[in-house]
């Protein structure tokens, strides 16, 4: 489109855009009353791919604040001949949501529900609210929006109108075809239309009267080739149109994909959410033979009945642990049926009677609220989980979301198995079996020689095995550049030129979307990752981490990221960390995924020759607080944290550095010399509380003015101890404190307690002769090469103690996620061998206190907790033996989601204070404040004790502390 010219490279052809003609654009737009339109080499990257295979990058991203700006983008688009592409979340797995030309994201203003009529059901939304947004503001009135995708904290209504989106429970509450009851849209003629049930609705139109005549022309066609089975989601659904339908353009528009006119606003159906909801899980032999079973439950009218395969458990086992999976019938394969109703006992007997009545190897009726999510959770982490096979190898969306009608589904699943047999791939299948759609994402070998034509050849068989069986190449996705080329085989020549006249009609300039639906583009084109050429250690020996889950190979690293951006979604009361920075900012350059874009352009040479020390790179990874929650919370397993000290290493190595790596990043060295001696204590500590100085010291750190600096201790940690003794023999053998700086320089208070808790516990507390540091704080500032002599140095130290049979406990959460993890990446050799074996013997204080025989937990009953993880803590070594520990000592805890703020480092370096307490205000702060006076707050990480201090009027409190106070007094033991 435009003045863009193409350059051929592996994939297919990619459109570069002219510079100039991109500033022209923005000028344009800007003149236009376009206020945020952004051609920076950042902004293309972020928006060049969504949650598929494609990437094509924008000439321009347009952040639109009001509908008049997009009627103004439309106007200069077409003006320029220049391609709009819309975009909600960019979750789109189809690459319906990538586009050359302008991209116009509405997640991040036009995301309001501008009514909730509770009399006739129904909402007013902007294309950019996010479904589960919806739900909460209809909610009150005991209603909801019936579609709901597995995406639904995150997709917006406008992706889910622009794609026919469905979900689990459309088979009880319908697509979202069904529950849209008007559209307020501008067609690519300019012509702004609002149909159906909108205010003013459109009476006179002449698009709408071609329209008419077109319909009429055709009626056989639309009769006997659309609409045949509710999944039929490809193409255009113009059944809709038919005169016994009532001619409702907008359920028509729904399912175009941005290829017909864009939504500005949509009035979508509410419905009643039953009270009672039961879950049936039925086991079978295989998955195949539960798709078999479909037709006989359907009777029974659930609301939900999704598919699952062994394959995808053995994913979820080994990804999160056996203790997520929950109980399952016996079987291979299982159906998810869900009932619901109003009266309890006649929706339990339903559930009982089709339980009986399956045909099912075993049978589970669950009433239990708590078992029904941990079933569904399976299922909803599907599409992420699934992006890696279960030997670990990248497995992709292309052929994702294929449809057959449900009687056919057991035919076409064996078909199916053999074709990828046949074609040597494999993938972890799933679905909506109930609606005959099942999804899967395959291990297509693009980064081999032959890697698209084996993609390209696969989707050709696939979409004519799904075409014999009636089916449809997309069943709630829909066709994006993944399957445009394949819908010839399952519509006849007349239908594709109805698609095509029907485009001509709404959008005669090819504007909107091209390249989609009619006149498609080829479906091995621009395919990301066929394009990235591998960036291995061997290629780049200066790599300072081991990649071990990628094979020592960065790219594959960084690609683990398939966009489904549940890094986007709102964490509140989830319990997960993941992304904190763009809770707080909502930039799609602070999420995971946008981080993981531009990586990935980085590490494939597109961002040009600066790479590492791009401009674009650093602001990506700015407002990354290296909360490590995304190597936990995503479920691809992308660790932000460690790619941002690779990125800060390489781009600052052999340079100078900022001022706050020198000091901040090498902070124990400065502790020890500040905490030698006395002294020297008192008088570091009147100078940081010194009001004159407090500027300089703050400038010369690199910290925000407004930060207060900590006193460091007058007596370590260490110092204390080494005054105490050391405690006799344990009944339970030796533990070695993992005496990190932030204990032993600021809270030896912490280590005391530690102290009085494991001796009361039965065991002799040792620490190491030297002082040793994990090595975080090099880690966090991208000192990779000192934080390698950091972590070998304390290996060493403890090494000696684990091969004597000593436990190692960890205090600082962040120090002991160092030796559960990172060490394992910075060290080689026989440093590593020593590094495995240190981290084995590693254990959180609640994680030995819990397995010590005989040991039970002072009483806590009546005390009342709010409790902050440290984010390290939740990503590395989990935060439920804790919680577990809480409990049964009798205390009430309210956990805490998402990060402190503090983050090390992060906040307290120049500009980042605004949105560290921007991260505050989204969990923690919120909490504290509603807390009762006399409640403890619980935060093992010195981060967000600190964080607490400044912003909180109460302090944080560590588990050690929490036990000790509670412990039987002992007149030996001054801790007590």
């Amino acid at each position: 489109m435009g003045t863009s010219s193409t350059d051929t490279t592996r994939g297919g052809p990619r459109r570069t855009p002219d510079p100039v003609a991109s500033r022209d654009l923005v000028d344009a737009l800007r003149r236009a009353g376009v206020a945020e339109a952004d051609d920076s080499p950042l902004r293309r990257s972020l928006y060049s791919s969504d949650a598929s295979l494609y990437r094509v990058p924008p000439q321009v991203v347009v952040l639109p604040r009001h509908v008049d700006e997009v009627l103004a983008v439309l106007t200069v688009a077409t003006e320029h001949q220049v391609a709009v592409t819309m975009r909600g979340a960019g979750t789109s797995i189809a690459g319906n949501a990538v586009g050359p030309g302008i991209v116009v994201d509405t997640s991040r203003h036009l995301d309001r529900v501008l009514e909730i009529d509770p009399e006739t059901r129904t909402a007013l939304v902007e294309p950019g609210v996010v479904q589960s947004s919806l739900q909460r503001a209809a909610a009150p009135y005991g209603l909801r929006f019936g579609p709901d995708p597995s995406t639904h904290n995150r997709a917006t209504l406008g992706g889910m109108i622009g794609n026919n989106a469905c979900g689990s429970r459309a088979l009880g509450y319908g697509r979202t075809s069904d529950n849209v009851l008007g559209l307020d849209v501008v067609a690519g003629t300019g012509e702004r239309l609002r149909l159906g049930a909108i205010d003013g609705a459109t009476d006179d139109s002449s698009l709408l009267t071609d329209l008419r005549r077109l319909v009429r022309g055709n009626l056989a066609t639309i009769r006997t080739e659309l609409g045949r089975f509710s999944r039929q989601v490809s193409g255009y659904s113009l059944e809709h149109l038919l005169p016994e339908r009532g001619f409702d353009v907008a359920r028509a528009l729904v399912g175009s994909e941005g290829t017909l006119a864009l939504t500005l606003a949509a009035r979508v159906r509410l419905v009643r959410d039953a009270p009672v909801r039961v879950l049936v899980a039925l086991g079978y032999p295989s998955m195949a033979e539960a798709a078999d079973a479909v037709p006989a439950i359907l009777p029974y009218a659930p609301i939900a009945c999704e598919g699952l395969d062994g394959r995808i458990v053995d994913v979820v086992r080994a990804r999160r642990g056996d203790a997520v999976v929950p109980g399952l019938p016996r079987g291979d394969g299982w159906l998810l049926v869900e009932l619901a109703g109003d009266e309890r006992s006649s929706v339990v007997d339903t559930a009982q009677r089709l339980a009986a009545e399956a045909g099912a190897l075993d049978a589970m009726v669950v009433t239990d609220p708590a078992h029904a999510a941990a079933l569904w959770r399976i299922r909803e982490d599907g599409a992420g989980l699934s992006g890696r096979t279960p030997a670990g190898a990248p497995a992709h969306a292309g052929w994702e979301d294929a449809a057959v009608p449900p009687e056919r589904l057991g035919a076409y699943l064996r078909e199916f198995e053999a074709l990828l047999a046949d074609y040597r791939l494999t993938g972890v299948p799933y679905g909506h079996f109930g609606d005959g759609c099942v999804h899967i994402r395959i291990d297509f070998p693009l980064t081999a020689a032959d890697g698209t034509k084996v993609f390209k050849d696969f989707l050709h068989a696939a979409g004519a095995l799904t075409a014999r069986h009636g089916g449809s190449m997309s069943g709630e996705h829909g066709d994006g550049r993944a399957r445009g080329e394949l819908l010839p085989l399952m519509y006849s020549p007349d239908a594709i030129a109805l698609f095509e006249r029907v485009k001509a009609v709404f959008d005669p300039h090819d504007v909107l979307n091209p390249g989609v639906i009619v006149r498609p583009a080829p479906l091995d084109a621009d395919v990301r990752v066929a394009a990235a050429p591998p960036l291995r250690r061997t290629e780049l020996p200066s790599l300072a981490l081991a990649y071990r889950h990628d094979r020592g190979d960065l790219s594959m690293a960084v690609h683990r990221c398939t966009g489904v951006g549940k890094c986007r979604a709102d964490t509140t009361g989830s319990g997960g960390v993941m992304c904190p920075s763009f809770l707080a900012t909502r930039d799609e350059k602070d999420s995971t995924r946008g981080r993981a874009r531009v990586l990935q352009d980085v590490v494939s040479g597109r961002l040009g020759p600066d790479g590492w020390r791009s401009e674009a790179l650093h602001d990506a990874l700015d407002l990354c607080l290296a909360c490590k929650g995304c190597s936990a919370d995503c479920p691809t397993g992308v660790d932000m944290a460690s790619y941002k000290a690779e990125a800060t290493h390489q781009r600052y190595r052999r340079r100078i550095r900022p001022r706050s790596h020198y000091l901040l990043g090498w902070l124990p060295r400065w502790a020890r010399l500040a905490t030698r001696v006395p002294a020297v204590t008192g008088v570091v500590n009147a100078m940081l509380r010194a009001r004159v100085l407090h500027p300089l010291i703050t400038w010369s750190a690199g910290v925000d003015a407004r930060r207060t600096l900590p006193n460091f201790a007058t007596t370590t940690f260490r110092r204390w101890f080494a005054r105490r003794g050391q405690s006799s023999q344990g009944r339970h053998g030796d533990v070695v404190l993992l005496v990190d700086t932030f204990t032993d320089a600021f809270s030896p208070e912490v280590g005391q307690a530690a102290v009085a808790v494991l001796e009361d516990a039965g065991y002799r507390v040792l620490v190491t002769g030297k002082p040793v540091c994990c090595g975080l704080t090099w880690i966090s500032t991208g000192q990779l090469d000192g934080a390698r002599r950091q972590v070998r140095a304390t290996v060493d130290a403890l090494a000696p103690h684990v091969r004597a049979g000593a436990t190692v406990v960890g205090l600082e959460p962040s120090c002991t996620a160092v030796l559960r993890s990172d060490a394992l990446e910075l060290l080689d050799g026989a440093d590593a061998d020593a590094a495995v074996e240190v981290a084995a013997a590693t254990r959180t204080l609640a994680e030995l206190l819990t397995a010590t025989p005989g040991w039970t937990p002072p009483e806590l009953g009546g005390a009342t907790a709010v409790a902050q993880p440290h984010c390290h803590h939740h990503a590395v070594m989990g935060w439920d033996t804790d919680a577990a520990l809480l409990e049964r000592a009798g205390a009430e805890v309210q956990r805490l989601g998402g990060c402190c703020g503090l983050a090390g480092n992060f906040g307290v370096e120049r500009g980042h204070h605004e949105v560290s307490v921007a991260v505050a205000e989204h969990d923690l702060l919120p909490a504290v404040r509603a807390a009762a006076p006399d409640a403890v707050v619980l935060a093992d990480g010195f981060s967000c004790r600190t964080q607490l201090d400044t912003l909180a009027d109460r302090s944080g409190e560590h588990l050690a502390q929490l036990l000790a106070r509670h412990l039987p007094p002992r007149s030996d033991d001054p801790v007590r």
